[in-house]
């Protein structure tokens, strides 16, 4: 029985912590742990919802300067690769691979897709919309010192409790919606390396010069 009050005991004091913890505490740790990113690697889903195109949704796997990229639509797939010195793109539609030269100093969609999370909370004001036993939710509101025309008005985050990993950032402007969702931490090598002899049947249209 000892031990059991114990355990217990032990629960609610991990609850209680979290429950003490303040909007900039959790933001903090959340930091902390997306930096982990580029040396560990990470997975993450990138949804665009369009009015009348519907909804379309990619996977991006990123360890340092290679990735890869899937989305899937109608049966077919699209599927690419860079290593920041050449990119593949399979289109399975097609059965063809197309290789080009990376475009050095210009930054990957991948790239892009990763500093969303750099410093999100830059120019808006924070709240605490809600949370649950699982996640805090937070509404990001642009600042009115904000003059990037470019940034939204407004950002979704949502935080797990559990890992302190964005479980998902949704934000929109004209009509289209998008969200960063299931991120997870550890990509290897082989997740992220092209490897040409899956793809030895395919039709390879090389455009490097």
């Amino acid at each position: 029985m000892k031990r059991v009050i114990a355990s217990l005991l032990l629960a609610l004091s991990a609850l209680a912590a979290a429950w003490a913890q303040t909007p900039e505490e959790i933001l903090t740790r959340m930091d902390q742990e997306t930096s982990r990113f580029d040396a560990e690697g990470f997975v993450m889903v990138m949804e665009i919802k369009i009015p009348i195109l519907g909804t379309m949704a990619t996977t991006t796997y990123t360890r340092g300067d290679k990735y890869k990229m899937y989305m899937e639509s109608g049966g077919s797939s699209v599927t690419s690769w860079s290593n920041g010195v050449t990119d593949w793109t399979y289109d399975s539609s097609k059965n063809e691979l197309t290789i080009e030269n990376a475009k050095v100093g210009q930054p990957t969609e991948a790239d892009s897709n990763a500093k969303m999370l750099d410093s999100i909370t830059d120019g808006y004001d924070v709240r605490l919309k809600k949370e649950t036993d699982d996640t805090w939710v937070f509404r990001c509101t642009k600042s009115k010192d904000n003059k990037k025309k470019d940034d939204p008005k407004n950002i979704d985050l949502v935080i797990s409790k559990t890992s302190y990993l964005p479980v998902s950032v949704k934000t929109g402007q004209s009509g289209v919606t998008v969200t960063l969702r299931d991120f997870a931490i550890g990509v290897t090598e082989n997740d992220v390396t092209f490897d040409p002899e899956k793809y030895a049947n395919a039709k390879v249209i090389d455009k490097r010069q």
